[in-house]
């Protein structure tokens, strides 16, 4: 809503009207288009001698001056307090994002792994996983089988007939022609759009060119067997029982865990640890930690005392006063602001009960003189590595503080909320005020025509007493020089 006009402005606007300015009123000013014309202006006061134009003037503006000077003080201090409300607001939304992060189950669902035996591997967890030190032990890698036929030419055909490749219960029926190469052959298996998942390749050896089988995936569920169809040439049965006699067999990741014996299809072993993933590298021993990392946390942590530093610098000043220069802060003893500072400073000096760690001040936040958080990081982190499960019950429990504080702000920014009334019946507040200047300036013009009207009957009236005058003057200096001429 646009701010409502001064008492200059009105005045000034005034002052064009009687003057015959033909430029229009300002907004929130008395209007003085109902006076048509300059030549009874520029009249007016020829008949009584005075700045007719200037005591309108005056008058309209002392009959103004109060009313309006209520109108626009009021609308000032509605639009101060609209702006502060809303400086508020922008203030806690901010806290109120720092602490989404603060309570989320993924900021205390990141975990650490460490091997002591590098080479073994790596492993990535989920937010499922546990804390704790578990002892591995590979003895076996998972591969794929591989089978390699017999060397021949490259130009050399194997003769007709079918080879039937196997894996899973799915089979491949490879039609081999008369005039089929190895190398012909791999470009079928390739190109089989129901191919059940093996790879041919063609290797160039000394002794010539030799088809090689490669199952697409390990472990011993995606073995392969190939035979040769009824019927075929003995070269496409000789090919056939080469490549079924794997050169490597297909076999499954075996270790165990804390001695408990486990078996995986492929090197990336999935549940056998809850939200653990291995991702073996080779056989060996080694001792897996899993343990929950601190730095999301420390992240949120940090994150929260910023924002709550924002509002509290924000609350100084809005409620600040400067004893130098008088000035005081739009919100300076706002009952909703009070209420707002004193709810969330008792939540944030509560204790918690259920965590260890039991207050912010325990867990190295303190609060400075001005309002605002200091962190000590040496505390947190030591906190966080001795005991990170009780300061997740200290931010995150039913009754944790980022819980509670979480729910304060939520409440206080809500669009039905505390704030947001306010600032909804300041708006109202202002509509009222502006159609209480509408109202003014209309009763401003009305009076500004009725002293018109009044110094124009006046200068009318002294015009006439002043021909009136005129013109007895001039009839006793003829009578005067009458009698004088007949003496």
């Amino acid at each position: 809503m646009s701010s409502i006009s001064s008492v200059s402005n009105t005045s000034s606007a005034l002052a064009s009207a009687i003057s015959g300015s033909s430029s229009a009123s300002s907004t929130g000013s008395s209007s003085g288009g109902s006076i048509s014309g300059t030549g009874l202006l520029s009249s007016l006061g020829l008949g009584t001698g005075l700045d007719v134009n200037s005591i309108i003037t005056a008058l309209v503006n002392a009959q103004e001056a109060g009313p309006q000077a209520q109108i626009t003080n009021q609308t000032n201090q509605d639009n101060n307090k609209i702006a502060g409300l809303t400086a508020l607001q922008t203030a806690l939304s901010g806290v109120q994002s720092a602490l989404n992060e603060l309570t989320s189950t993924s900021t205390y669902a990141t975990y650490t792994t460490t091997f002591s035996n590098t080479s073994l591997g790596t492993a990535s967890t989920l937010p499922d996983a546990s804390p704790g030190t578990y002892n591995l032990n590979v003895t076996q890698l998972a591969t794929a089988q591989k089978s390699v036929s017999a060397a021949q030419s490259s130009t050399a055909t194997v003769g007709s007939g079918t080879l039937n490749i196997t894996v899973g219960g799915k089979t491949l029926n490879v039609s081999v022609g008369t005039t089929d190469t190895l190398s012909s052959i791999a470009t079928s298996i390739n190109n089989a759009s129901d191919n059940p998942g093996v790879t041919a390749t063609i290797v160039s050896g000394v002794s010539g060119n030799q088809l090689v089988l490669t199952s697409k995936s390990t472990g011993t569920a995606n073995a392969f067997s190939v035979s040769a169809g009824s019927g075929s040439d003995s070269g496409v049965t000789t090919l056939a029982n080469a490549l079924n006699t794997p050169s490597s067999a297909a076999t499954n990741a075996q270790l165990t865990i804390d001695g408990i014996s486990v078996s995986s299809p492929t090197n990336s072993v999935s549940g056998a640890l809850t939200g653990v993933t291995l991702n073996l590298s080779t056989t060996g021993s080694s001792q897996l930690t899993v343990a929950q990392s601190t730095t999301p946390v420390t992240t949120a942590v940090n994150d929260f005392v910023s924002a709550y530093n924002t509002y509290a610098n924000t609350v100084n000043q809005l409620q600040s006063y400067n004893s130098t220069t008088k000035v005081a802060g739009v919100l300076l003893g706002d009952a909703t602001l009070s209420a707002v500072q004193s709810q969330i400073s008792s939540v944030l000096g509560s204790k918690v009960s259920g965590s260890s760690v039991g207050s912010l001040a325990s867990l190295g936040i303190t609060r400075n003189a001005d309002g605002t958080l200091a962190l000590n990081s040496t505390t947190l982190a030591n906190t966080l590595a001795s005991n990170p499960s009780s300061v997740q019950q200290l931010f995150t429990g039913t009754n944790g503080i980022a819980t509670r504080l979480g729910t304060l702000v939520t409440g206080f920014n809500s669009s039905s909320g505390a704030l947001q009334s306010r600032i909804t019946n300041l708006n109202k507040d202002l509509t009222d005020l502006s159609s209480q200047q509408t109202a003014l300036n209309a009763r401003m013009a009305v009076y500004q025509q009725q002293l018109v009207k009044q110094y124009t009957s006046l200068s009318s009236l002294m015009s006439s007493l002043n021909n009136t005058s005129s013109y007895l003057t001039q009839a006793m200096n003829a009578l005067t020089g009458t009698s004088s001429s007949k003496g």
